[in-house]
């Protein structure tokens, strides 16, 4: 009897300690989170300042002009960015259009079991290493590769279909349509995987009770999976555009850099990101100022993308 008392409030003992233990490490992680959430925005906020500090004397000079206008002429020092704002919107909206649906139809085969384990998992690790590809190098494929093997499908396009304002200019390769192709591609890893990770994350049981009740195996993927991911999906879609918007490389080797606003697709254009990759090392005193705030510019719009992003996440969350 007395080796068992003595052995029980060591071990009261050796518990308390362990709980403690366990709550410091708690604590520590909860400082830890906090802190680094803290330095995000803290560097988040003080680029923003940087940038926008810099770009103080075009945005003194021009004001809400610089937004409205499409003079780019920096010999006389008159700058305007409407088309570049132009370009980075339909080219991201491009890339959107084609890269929403082959993203999220990917990610349902890869997460639904329509292929055994030994297929899927090379065919999921090959579409996320594009996103390991340099940017660089996806320019020149799409400059020796993918514009000449798609000369005679624009060229299809303008004879058949020139009528329409989209299709209204003759194609020379460079061009909006050819960017928004080749960001559809670069952004494709980003929704697949996201996508994919919700839709694994799914409970099984939604799964096997929507099949219980009689729903076959489309609709269960179609009216529950994917409403049940939607935040998810979102969430890549989210990420997807906003390096569809500030790509660089490829933009500036694809688009064109052409300062004009035409509804053709077919024909070159601008954004933002190009803009700046293109003129940034050559530019003056004004002439830098004026990038960057194109730069805040395109920062902004960025940030006005991630917020409608999380409202529609909210909204539909609360909807369930």
């Amino acid at each position: 009897m007395s080796s068992l008392a003595e052995h029980s409030p060591r071990k009261g003992q050796s518990l308390e300690k362990q709980v403690d233990t366990v709550r410091v490490f708690d604590q520590s992680f909860y400082w830890l989170a906090v802190i680094g959430a803290i330095g995000i925005g803290g560097v988040l906020l003080w680029i923003a300042v940087q940038i926008g500090l810099s770009a103080l004397p075009a945005i003194q000079s021009y004001g809400v002009d610089f937004l409205t206008t499409t003079t780019w002429d920096p010999v006389r020092n008159i700058y305007g960015v409407l088309p570049q704002i132009y370009g980075t919107l339909i080219s991201a909206a491009i890339a959107l259009v084609i890269a929403i649906p082959v993203g999220i139809g990917v990610a349902v085969f890869l997460s639904e079991n329509f292929l055994p384990n030994a297929v899927r998992t090379p065919i999921a690790l090959a579409i996320e290493l594009i996103a390991a590809v340099p940017s660089v190098v996806i320019g020149l494929w799409g400059i020796y590769v993918l514009i000449p093997f798609l000369r005679p499908f624009y060229n299809f396009l303008y004879e058949n279909f020139g009528w329409i304002p989209l299709f209204s200019t003759p194609p020379r390769g460079n061009s909006l349509l050819t960017l928004g192709l080749v960001l559809s591609v670069m952004i494709l890893p980003t929704i697949i995987a996201i996508s994919r990770g919700s839709l694994i994350a799914l409970p099984r049981d939604l799964r096997q009770g929507a099949l219980a009740l009689g729903a076959t195996r489309w609709e269960t993927i179609l009216r529950v999976l994917i409403p049940a991911a939607f935040s998810g999906i979102v969430g890549s879609i989210m990420l997807a555009l906003g390096r569809a918007m500030g790509e660089t490389m490829v933009a500036a080797m694809l688009v064109g850099n052409s300062n004009q606003i035409t509804p053709s697709l077919l024909a070159p254009g601008a954004t933002i990101a190009s803009l700046i990759a293109s003129q940034f090392g050559e530019a003056g005193r004004e002439q830098v100022a004026a990038l960057l705030y194109a730069g805040l510019i395109l920062m902004i719009l960025t940030l006005i993308v991630n917020i409608l992003a999380e409202i529609i996440i909210q909204k539909f969350q609360n909807v369930e």
